[in-house]
């Protein structure tokens, strides 16, 4: 006997424990209902996470797939020195520590849209407006990649030999790019 689900109202095969159609969990009525009340009645009014890059905006868009290159550039070279023959690299985190901070915001940020994708309703953007959240995340992420890329390692007056490499001038450019979205609009809005 099919089942039909109480969410979406799609017929499932008898076997099936969740609906095909929303992912809610079906009950037949008889003893699988009782023996878990509580939980079945709880996953009753969550939905299945369904991935939907519909859901992103176009700044949604451009802000995860500069955070996910900001995060990569992390862990490249961003800082060389030569002195005689001897030549050292440095990726960002090992020259700066504080920029486990911008690790850290990134994996939020990418975490975040791909919860966004998955369900309409995030409980975090009751409190916080998607907005305001994406805006004050990329604006951290900018000013710390910035700071790290002018502080070179050594301090002042030890980095005359020192110089930028590919990784520095990428997370440069991915940290710009992924605030961009959400702060250029604040920023004309206050202008005119």
């Amino acid at each position: 006997m099919p089942k039909t689900c109480s969410r979406c109202q799609t017929e499932n095969v008898d076997a099936a424990r969740n609906c095909s159609n929303c992912g809610a969990p079906l009950t037949t009525g008889t003893g699988d209902a009782n023996a878990g009340s509580t939980t079945s009645s709880r996953r009753a009014d969550t939905p299945a996470y369904k991935f939907d890059a519909v859901r992103w905006t176009t700044a949604d868009r451009i802000a995860g797939i500069a955070s996910l290159v900001l995060l990569i550039s992390l862990f490249l070279s961003w800082f060389s020195a030569t002195v005689g023959p001897f030549s050292n690299n440095e990726s960002g985190l090992s020259a700066h520590a504080f920029l486990y901070v911008v690790m850290i915001l990134c994996i939020a940020i990418i975490a975040y849209l791909a919860y966004r994708a998955g369900w309409d309703d995030v409980p975090l953007t009751k409190k916080v407006p998607h907005l305001t959240l994406m805006l004050v995340a990329t604006t951290v992420n900018l000013v710390l990649t910035v700071i790290a890329f002018i502080e070179k390692p050594g301090g002042v007056g030890f980095n005359t030999g020192i110089g930028w490499d590919f990784g520095a001038v990428l997370a440069l450019i991915a940290s710009i790019v992924a605030a961009a979205p959400f702060l250029v609009p604040r920023l004309r809005a206050k202008t005119m």
